[in-house]
C-alpha cells in the first residue's frame, strides 16, 4: 500500500432485525429536543414511523419534524430543515429514511447554525464546517449510499442546475445507525436495484485507480463478488433475509473510506451521474447504472491491468489464449449482462436525457484526476452519446 493516511469511523453501527431496540439506549446520550426527518411518508405506511415516535416518547423526548425529504434533496428543502432545526434548537437529528434522508440530515447539521449560505460554504467552496455541529442518528431503510457511516452529503440547486457532493469530516459523520434488512423490504423494485447499482459503482469508483499491491483492491473484490450475488437472489425473492442483509452490510463498508485507504480513487461516474441527476432528477442509482459502461469501455486502455483483473477476480472470466483488452472487455460484458439481468437503466433516454441537455451535463461534470484518465470536456460529451 503506497501513501501515508490516518483511519477513524465514529458512528456506531447496530446491525440486525432486532436492531431497532437499541434506539431507547441511544436516546438517552442525547438532550429532550429530537428532530426527527423523513421522506415521503412510507415509513407511516409500514408502521416504522409509529414505532420510533413510540419510543421518543417514553423516552420523553420533545419531537419536531421535517417530513417531504426528496430522492434527490433540494437545496430550497435544506434551507427549510435548517430553519426549523435552529428555531427549535434541537438536540438531536433523527434520519429515518434512506441515503439521501441521511445525507440531508448531515446539510441540516452543519448548516443550522452556519453563519454564511450553506451552499456556497459547504458545496461551491468545499469547506469544513467552522460552526456548531447537530449530532445525527439514522434508521436506515433503503441501501445503497453507505450514508449510515459516512460523512458524505449530495445537495441539487435546480436554479443553477448542480448537483454537488460534500464529504465531510469524521465530527459530522452519524453518531449511531440502526441497520434492520426488514425495513428495506418495503421498497420498490427500481429503487431497490438502483441502489444495489449504487454500491458497486461507490466499489468501482475506488478499485479502478492505482497500480499497486493494494490490500484495498482484494477487500473491494470480495464486497463486489458478494453484492453481484446477493443481488440476483434478492430479484428473485425480496424478502430473502440473508441476501438482503448482506446487501446492507456491504453498502455500508462499501463507503465508509476504509477501501478508499491508500488509493487515490475515480468518482467520474459520479461527477456525470450527479450532473444528469441536476438536469433530469432521475433516480441517483440509475444516472450512475447508464453512464457507467461507456465510462469503462473510454478509459479501459488507461488502466488495463485492473479491467483484466476486475474481469478475472470478480467476473471469473478465463484469460486462457486471450489478449489482455479481449480479457477486460469479456468483463465489462459479463457486467453488463449483469446489469441488464437485475433490470438496471442502461441508457440515459430512459431518464429523460436529450443531446440538448449534452453541452449543460458536460458544464456540470466537475473533472477529478484520481482516476486512470483525466477526461476533457469533450471527453464528457463522448461518454453522454455512448450512453443514449
Amino acid at each position: 500500500m503506497l501513501g501515508n493516511f490516518s483511519y477513524s469511523n465514529p458512528t456506531k453501527l447496530y446491525f440486525g432485525d432486532d436492531s431497532l431496540k437499541y434506539l431507547s439506549e441511544e436516546l438517552t446520550r442525547y438532550g429532550e429536543k429530537v428532530l426527527l426527518i423523513y421522506g415521503g411518508g412510507s415509513i407511516k405506511k409500514n408502521g416504522i414511523y409509529d414505532q420510533i415516535v413510540r419510543m421518543l416518547s417514553e423516552a420523553g423526548k420533545k419531537v419536531c419534524e421535517v417530513p417531504g425529504v426528496m430522492a434527490n434533496p433540494t437545496l430550497e428543502k435544506l434551507y427549510e430543515g435548517a430553519k426549523v432545526a435552529k428555531e427549535d434548537q434541537v438536540d438531536l437529528i433523527l434520519a429515518v429514511g434512506g441515503g439521501s434522508v441521511c445525507d440531508y440530515s448531515k446539510a441540516v447539521s452543519v448548516s443550522a447554525y452556519c453563519e454564511e449560505d450553506p451552499w456556497t460554504k459547504y458545496f461551491l467552496r468545499q469547506e469544513d464546517p467552522t460552526c456548531r455541529i447537530i449530532p445525527v442518528g439514522c434508521v436506515l431503510t433503503m441501501v445503497g449510499t453507505g450514508s449510515e457511516m459516512n460523512g458524505g452529503s449530495v445537495i441539487t440547486n435546480h436554479t443553477a442546475k448542480l448537483k454537488i457532493g460534500k464529504v465531510f469530516g469524521p465530527e459530522v459523520m452519524p453518531k449511531f445507525s440502526i441497520l434492520n434488512p426488514t425495513f428495506t423490504y418495503t421498497i420498490s423494485a427500481y429503487q431497490m436495484v438502483a441502489g444495489f447499482f449504487d454500491i458497486l459503482c461507490h466499489i468501482c469508483e475506488q478499485y479502478f485507480s492505482g497500480t499497486d499491491d493494494n490490500t484495498s483492491d482484494y477487500l473491494a473484490e470480495g464486497l463486489m463478488k458478494s453484492l453481484i450475488h446477493s443481488s440476483r437472489i434478492a430479484v428473485k425473492n425480496p424478502h430473502d433475509y440473508e441476501a438482503r442483509s448482506n446487501i446492507m452490510w456491504t453498502a455500508t463498508w462499501a463507503l465508509n473510506t476504509l477501501i478508499a485507504k491508500g488509493k487515490s480513487t475515480d468518482w467520474m461516474v459520479h461527477m456525470i451521474g450527479q450532473s444528469v441527476g441536476a438536469y433530469t432528477n432521475a433516480t441517483h442509482g440509475m444516472t450512475l447504472s447508464a453512464v457507467s459502461l461507456p465510462y469503462y469501455r473510454h478509459i479501459m486502455a488507461a488502466g488495463l491491468a485492473k479491467f483484466k483483473r476486475f474481469a478475472v477476480n470478480v467476473w471469473e472470466v478465463d484469460p486462457t489464449g486471450k489478449t489482455d483488452v479481449d480479457t477486460a472487455a469479456e468483463g465489462l460484458k459479463a457486467m453488463e449482462t449483469w446489469m441488464k439481468g437485475i433490470g438496471l437503466v442502461l441508457s440515459l433516454k430512459e431518464l429523460g436525457v436529450t443531446e440538448e441537455m449534452f453541452e449543460g451535463i458536460a458544464d456540470g461534470t466537475f473533472i477529478l484526476t484520481g482516476g486512470y484518465q483525466t477526461l476533457t470536456r469533450k471527453d464528457v460529451i463522448d461518454i453522454l452519446k455512448e450512453s443514449m
